[in-house]
Order: structure tokens, then sequence, then C-alpha cells
């Protein structure tokens, strides 16, 4: 059965998706391991973004590992329990109080699209290619699900997706915004790793404040706190950060940021 592998370096804790030889389907214990894995990544205070990768260059993630489905999707009670278990793998990502980032190679598909749509940007390889085929399968796609694809795509693009389950890739994804930014294979590895640095280099309560109210706007507007965003924000003025942000600037040099 495959694993979610936990690493960190320069800053950036990688949930990578293990399991290649099923294109990094991700079975009922990958999807219970989440939101665990999103918490020790939050708790590091080295670590100031979470990167979600699939192994290999083949897929990010196919989806759900359909060799479960007789075991537990069987019922209409072991279905709840898978299903919540993807939203809550899910859930954790959409309000991680650092920044997520799907990088993305090769095959992202059912569950793997709604993971890496989970996620605040999509770096993607051109040739990857994107499905949501619910409806191929015959499958009650999750009402929370298509919320956030609505919230993020627009009605037209997210019911085009949904309705006709066809595949979508490289300059449609980046058009359609379902990727962030789109890099040839040559690039593709440099580009994301520079990409990465620069959001790892900035100010970690600055971002943390940004996240905060990203993470609100994709609450029901009856729940969100705006009050506690306002408090995020006002703690980045009275930082050590915001001071050596302005001298930074007028010494023109790269910051050097604590996150105090």
């Amino acid at each position: 059965m495959g694993t979610v592998r936990y690493e960190t370096e320069n800053g950036i804790a990688r949930l990578v998706l293990d399991q290649p030889q099923k294109m990094n389907a991700m079975s009922y214990e990958m999807w219970a391991s989440l939101p665990g894995l999103v918490a020790r990544a939050e708790a590091d205070r080295e670590v100031r973004a979470i990167v979600v990768a699939g192994e290999g260059g083949r897929a990010f993630c196919a989806g759900a590992d359909i060799s479960q489905f007789g075991e537990k999707r069987d019922s209409a009670t072991e279905t709840r329990a898978y299903d919540e278990a993807y939203l809550q793998g899910c859930a954790a990502l959409v309000h991680a109080a650092k920044p997520t980032i799907a990088l993305i190679r090769g095959i992202c598909f059912g569950g793997g699209f709604g993971l890496a749509m989970s996620c605040d940007l999509r770096l993607a390889r051109a040739d990857s290619r994107f499905r949501v085929p619910a409806a191929r399968l015959g499958l009650g796609y999750a009402y929370e699900g298509v919320r956030m694809l609505v919230a993020k795509l627009g009605f037209g693009p997210a019911s085009d997706l949904l309705l006709s389950a066809r595949i979508i890739a490289g300059e449609e994804a980046l058009r359609l915004g379902v990727v962030t930014a789109l890099w040839g294979a040559d690039s593709f590895e440099q580009e994301a790793c520079d990409y990465l640095a620069r959001i790892a280099g900035n100010a970690p309560l600055t971002l943390r404040a940004l996240k905060h109210a990203l993470s609100e706007l994709a609450r029901p507007e009856s729940e969100r706190d705006i009050a506690a965003v306002e408090a995020s924000i006002a703690a980045c003025f009275s930082s050590a950060d915001y001071r050596e942000g302005q001298r930074a600037f007028k010494e023109k040099r790269e910051p050097a940021f604590t996150g105090e």
C-alpha cells in the first residue's frame, strides 16, 4: 500500500505521494495521513511553505486507489468514511496557515485533481493532463468539491470539467486557471525550484496573514472570522521582519526574515 512521504529542505516541506506503480493513486490510508503531515509542517518554524508532489515523473496522482473500492467503498457507511478522509485531507491544505503548492508532473485525475485544487498554487509541467472523471464512473461528486471548483475556476469552466469529464492539458489548463504556472519539461525542475525559493524567502508573518485571508475566503461567508484575519495583519506591522523589510529596501539588498 502506498504512503505519503514527508521531507524538508530549504524551508520547504514536501508531502510526496508515493505509489508510483499505481500512478500515485491515493489509498484510504494516504488520505487519512494528510492532516497529520500538514500539522507537522505547520509546527516546524523552519518550514515556510508546503509542497505536494507525486513520486516519479509519470503522475502527480491518478485519483483514488480503485483496488480498495470493494473494501473501503462497498457500502454507504464505508463510502462516507472514505469520502470524509478525502475531504479532511483536502481541507488540511485549504486551511493550512502556510502556503500550499501542488507540483504537478503528468497525470492529475479525479481525487488527485481535487487535491491539487485544494492547494493555493499549482505549478505544472507542460505535458501534464487533468480530468474529473466522476461522470464516467457513476460516482457522486462531493458538494464541497463542486463548491471549491466553482469558487476557483468560475461556474462555466467548473461545469464544463465536471459534466464533460474531458481531459485538458497545457495551455488550456493555464487559461482556465487550473494551473498557476506552466513550464516545459526541460525547464520545469529549475523554474519550479526558483519559484518555491522565492516563496520561502518571503516574510513568514506576511505569508501567514495572506494565507489566513485566503483561507477565510474559502469558507462560507457566514463562517468567516474577519477579526482574526485583521489581527494577523496587525501582527505584521509590529514584527521585527517588518523593520527588516524596510531596512533591506533602503539598503537595496535581499531581506533576511526570521518570522519574528
